[in-house]
């Protein structure tokens, strides 16, 4: 496998992987009952933004592992998904 499609997969993993870590841990500006001027309540009260990127990092990282070796090690690729569209030939 190239670098170029390890990095393709690994994004992909991270991004998706980025908007399920987003919610873990959030309070917002109601829970602690400090809403700023202008922002909406449920805006988050803090900014984790380093936290959020290093738990991403290695969801993403163990799930990626998991993806490398079923697919070089154990033959598993997007081959072996079943398809759910008729094919039309």
């Amino acid at each position: 496998m190239s670098f170029l499609s390890i990095f393709a997969v690994y994004f992909i993993i991270w991004w998706l992987t980025l908007f399920a870590v987003l919610p873990l841990g959030m309070r917002s500006q109601a829970d602690d009952g400090d809403v700023t001027l202008g922002t909406v309540a449920s805006a988050p009260a803090k900014f984790r933004g380093l936290r959020v990127v290093l738990l991403t990092t290695a969801i993403s990282a163990v799930i990626y592992g998991m993806w490398f070796v079923a697919s070089n090690y154990l033959g598993f690729g997007l081959g072996s998904l079943p398809r759910f569209v008729p094919d039309f030939q």
